[in-house]
């Protein structure tokens, strides 16, 4: 089913969570990712909607080049973006990921330039690639804000896990959680698990489908904003009927 064609979920039709005004005080750099934004949310009949933003960045050795040309840095921006639409606390939770988690930080309004280099940096070795401790570590997050929205989880990654039995594990056993995952993929890996992870069936594996996909390529900063942020929000309108109608959102 098309994104159109889905009724505007429950919740929608208010207005953005932080007003172009505080924007344009706060943050002022962001203000044209939060109009765009803002285009797709009224395209997707999301607009009003709440949710708590978060951002999971890979940070597995062939990582390297994206931390260089700002390609980490500038998801965080359009993830902020997004998030002031649908969380009016101005921050974004960033988990970072090689092996295990790597470090955890966060993304605002008032402190967001230059910000992921800087942890990034801090942070040291990259080593491989793991996503099941640091999808672990959003679900304890989540679990312990003690939030009644729905979180939407944007995760970026180059390539698939070492353990993939364990990131699946982790997606099916969230899917009783009102807790969306987008991942996002950099590179020209072709990604054949995260394409089974977004395919997996319901409900032989999971109570609802509560992921999508979205391949950016080898140049993610060749994206439009506009692009960006429809192919981050295509799937979401379908989740928050589901997870409605099987009881996992309230």
């Amino acid at each position: 089913m098309a994104s159109d064609d889905v009724k505007r979920p429950e919740g929608g039709g208010g207005g953005a969570a932080v007003s172009l005004e505080k924007m344009q005080q706060a943050a002022p750099g962001l203000v044209s990712l939060y109009k765009q934004a803002a285009v797709s949310l009224e395209k997707r009949r999301l607009s009003g909607v709440r949710a708590a933003v978060y951002l999971v960045l890979d940070r597995s050795g062939s990582m390297r080049p994206y931390y260089r040309d700002g390609s980490a840095q500038r998801l965080a921006e359009q993830a902020l973006g997004l998030a002031a639409h649908f969380d009016d606390d101005g921050r974004v939770p960033v988990v970072f990921f090689s092996t295990g988690v790597d470090g955890v930080a966060e993304v605002s309004l008032t402190d967001y330039a230059g910000r992921i280099g800087a942890q990034h940096d801090a942070l040291g070795h990259m080593g491989r690639t793991n996503y099941h401790l640091a999808m672990q570590a959003v679900v304890d997050h989540y679990r312990a804000s003690g939030a009644s929205d729905p979180a939407f989880v944007v995760f970026q990654t180059d390539g698939g896990p070492t353990s993939k039995s364990a990131a699946e594990r982790v997606l099916c056993e969230s899917a009783a959680l009102p807790l969306f995952w987008q991942f996002v993929g950099f590179g020209e890996d072709e990604f054949r698990f995260l394409r089974k992870l977004d395919a997996l069936p319901v409900p032989a594996k999971r109570v609802v489908d509560n992921a999508g996909f979205l391949p950016l390529g080898a140049d993610p900063l060749g994206w439009s904003d506009a692009a960006l942020y429809e192919g981050l929000t295509d799937e979401f309108p379908q989740w928050l009927a589901a997870a409605r109608a099987a009881g996992v959102l309230r």
